[in-house]
């Protein structure tokens, strides 16, 4: 077992040069959804680089028809020692509307909050500003500085490690899977370190074991040949906007499950003891729901709003649209009505299973006379990490040593397709493991990314970087 004190203490004198370097990829536009910033991009990727060879990585910019990855090697200290891939993504989000921001997006700061600016929170918090901070340069480099660090202390890395940035994370990936695909030997590794998820709170710690699949259907409803009037048709002819709308109604029931046939296939109950740790978090539907002005929780009757976020499927309506929406009135009986409808899925649960069970059922309501015509938008399963699994339990007891808390098992609600992508092409398990808050503003103005995020972020990838390397 590597003693890792020295590697820590290293890891806090280099805290301002870290800083420093934290800033130098910040001030970097790497903008990917904008091609006026397609040199930039490839910038922070050579910026990368350099970086990681200036550690004693073997680094490299691969092309893509998009932007370019970032991949780079290490070995560790030992033939044996376990291997690890790290992924992060080095573009960032727009920043519009740029007359929000308090300060310019890319001349990346550190200041303190005033009390104002955040209820509840004393005063003397500070935050690293600017773009990228949170998400997702300022959680990337954590892991660089931790390696630094070690490399720093004891000449060598306690794992085999590669890296792999890519520059298209917030423009959907189009590059990904075509370069796993063709990198896959040289990027498969015992399991994937993925920095891209947040805390519970700013003193405890989360690993995130589960992700929600995501199934998108678009659905339009067709009737008459053309608009009508409601006065000369209504009453005689069908609405596409009712048929749609029964239809919708009809995808829960009164004590608020989904009804298509066979939905919950594949959906397993969250164990006992695992609902027991959400609970001593102390969410409420209350304080939920209250800090958006709702107070009544919607979903399945009986469950609590951190299991139906984290760990039930759902359905939801997330556009509508038909008939005349513009000013004023015009009494028409629409030819089309569309909505938007999305399925986070749980467990085992098969998306094409699901688009299929929703097809059927639409179209088992539609009137003969009338039409209808689907559009599909993704589609990828859930992922669920044993609650057991040796790697989350040895990673949970390196992040309790680090933080004020010991470390949670925690859901997400959300999809991350890189999760999906690493288990089913490369065949590993991913420990998802992030320092961001809820507050930090990602994908709006003014993102930040607390300086005790960033420097016991760099911390806790030392440690557990050693203990993953110890478990072996």
């Amino acid at each position: 077992m590597t003693d890792i004190t020295g590697v820590l203490a290293k890891a806090d004198t280099n805290l301002d040069a870290s800083l420093e370097r934290l800033f130098d990829l910040v001030r970097i536009p790497s903008i990917s959804t904008d091609p006026a910033y397609r040199d930039a991009c490839r910038k922070a990727a050579e910026w990368l680089v350099a970086d990681l060879e200036s550690i004693g990585f073997t680094a490299s910019v691969r092309d893509t028809p998009g932007h370019p990855m970032v991949v780079a090697h290490h070995d560790g200290a030992t033939t044996d020692a376990p291997h690890v891939l790290f992924y992060g993504h080095y573009d960032v989000q727009p920043v519009d509307p740029l007359s929000l921001w308090e300060a310019d997006p890319f001349t990346p700061s550190v200041r303190e909050l005033s009390p104002d600016r955040t209820p509840g929170r004393t005063p003397g918090r500070k935050v690293i500003t600017g773009r990228g901070t949170s998400d997702d340069k300022g959680q990337l480099m954590t892991f660089v500085e931790a390696c630094r660090a070690y490399k720093e202390t004891h000449g060598s890395l306690p794992c085999r490690v590669t890296v792999l940035f890519e520059g298209e994370e917030e423009s959907g990936s189009p590059s990904l899977k075509p370069f796993l695909t063709a990198n896959a030997q040289e990027l498969k590794a015992d399991y994937a370190l993925v920095c891209d998820t947040g805390m519970w709170d700013s003193e405890t710690p989360a690993i995130s074991a589960g992700l929600r699949g995501l199934v998108g259907e678009e659905v339009v409803v067709t009737a008459a040949d053309r608009d009508l009037h409601s006065g000369m048709f209504g009453g005689a002819a069908a609405n596409p906007i009712h048929i749609l709308s029964r239809i919708l109604a009809g995808l829960h029931d009164e004590t608020g499950r989904v009804t298509l046939e066979g939905f919950y296939d594949g959906v397993e109950e969250t164990p006992t003891q695992i609902k027991a740790a959400w609970e001593t978090l102390g969410q409420t539907a209350e304080k939920m729901l209250g800090e958006i002005g709702l107070s009544i929780p919607a979903g399945e009757q009986g469950r609590s709003v951190l299991e139906l976020t984290w760990a039930r499927p759902t359905a939801e309506v997330n556009g509508i649209t038909g008939g005349y929406t513009g000013e004023g009135f015009k009494t028409v009986i629409a030819s089309k009505a569309s909505a938007k409808i999305s399925f986070r899925l749980v467990g085992q649960q098969d998306p094409a299973a699901i688009r299929t069970a929703f097809r059927d059922y639409v179209r088992a309501h539609i009137p003969a006379d009338c039409s209808v015509e689907f559009h599909e938008h993704g589609g990828s399963p859930a992922i669920q990490l044993p609650y057991d699994s040796p790697l989350l339990n040895t990673a949970k007891s390196a992040l309790s040593e680090e933080w004020p808390k010991a470390a949670v098992i925690i859901g997400m609600g959300g999809s991350i397709p890189i999760v999906g992508d690493f288990q089913k092409m490369l065949g590993m398990e991913s420990l998802l493991v992030g320092f961001g808050l809820s507050d930090d503003r990602i994908h709006s103005p003014n993102e930040k990314y607390d300086l005790q995020s960033f420097h016991k972020g760099i911390r806790s990838w030392v440690r557990i970087l050693d203990a993953l390397a110890t478990a072996r």
